[in-house]
């Protein structure tokens, strides 16, 4: 596990393609990987599958358990919506060299994606009460913002190319 490098915290609404890109930039850097969803209780997946939206009482013990992963993991990889700049402080708190990596992806692709997975939780009529939740990463946030239409193997080029010079840990 590279040890000296930030860890790396893959972030957009569902079919952004966060589990995809995480899993190919954990490979990139060879870096441990961790899919933010299993992190979720069993209570929060069934509401979710019910078409039920999380509120902020279910999402504080999920992002506990994944800021703990990143403490844990220096130099890890994982997928986590992080919707909200509130939830990116929480993740900040447990590891503060975390860096955002946003994946920016326009409604129509999101709902064609969704539309053709298999076996997620998440159905696209969730879709817009996250878009509505979304607050884009800020200048003033670590981390990048990227066009996440292309291919993944694109993605994540432009990812690490944006991240340049910024992925060691300064700690």
């Amino acid at each position: 596990m590279p040890e000296s490098l930030r860890p790396l915290a893959v972030m957009g609404v569902s079919g952004a393609g966060k589990s995809t890109i995480g899993e190919l930039l954990a490979t990139a850097l060879g870096a441990e990987y961790a899919d933010g969803d299993d992190f979720h209780p069993a209570a929060n997946v069934a509401k979710m599958s019910a078409g039920t939206p999380l509120d902020d009482a279910d999402r504080w013990p999920w992002l506990d358990a994944v800021g703990a992963w990143l403490a844990a993991h220096p130099g890890g990889v994982v997928s986590c919506s992080a919707l909200k700049r509130v939830y990116r402080d929480r993740l900040r708190a447990a590891a503060p060299a975390v860096l955002f990596v946003e994946l920016d992806v326009p409604r129509a692709e999101l709902v064609r994606r969704m539309t053709t997975r298999t076996g997620h939780f998440m159905r696209v009529r969730m879709l817009d009460s996250q878009l509505a939740t979304l607050q884009p990463l800020a200048a003033d946030e670590p981390g990048t913002t990227v066009d996440a239409t292309g291919s993944p193997r694109s993605v994540v080029e432009r990812v690490l190319s944006d991240l340049r010079g910024r992925l060691a840990d300064p700690g």
